[in-house]
């Protein structure tokens, strides 16, 4: 499991990327980051709200599909659920079925 240091630092990185992605492939989508806690909105004033679970060490991601937990995969450097989901994957299927195209984060 990582330690709080590691965690903010993976967290951070995470979100900064999904920023970073958003503003160069994905120009429909609005996002804030307050706090701990990274909004992107949607032309249709949907949301997908991603944020961190400090005391579980996830991250958290809310849509219109639903919501979701990810850990961090050190084998694999990445965020998944149980299922084996990984968040960016995720992101880029839950926004573009709120977009209603497809959108390309990674």
């Amino acid at each position: 499991m990582l330690n709080d240091n590691d965690y903010d630092m993976r967290v951070r990185a995470t979100l900064e990327r999904i920023e970073q992605a958003i503003e160069t492939r994905a120009p429909d989508i609005e996002f804030e980051t307050e706090g701990e806690i990274l909004t992107l909105e949607f032309p249709d004033g949907s949301h997908i709200v991603i944020n961190k679970q400090r005391p579980l060490k996830q991250i958290w991601l809310a849509a219109r599909a639903g919501g979701f937990h990810y850990d961090y995969d050190a084998t694999a450097d990445r965020w998944v659920r149980k299922d084996g989901h990984e968040l960016l994957a995720d992101l880029e299927t839950f926004a573009g079925q709120q977009l209603k195209k497809p959108v390309r984060l990674r």
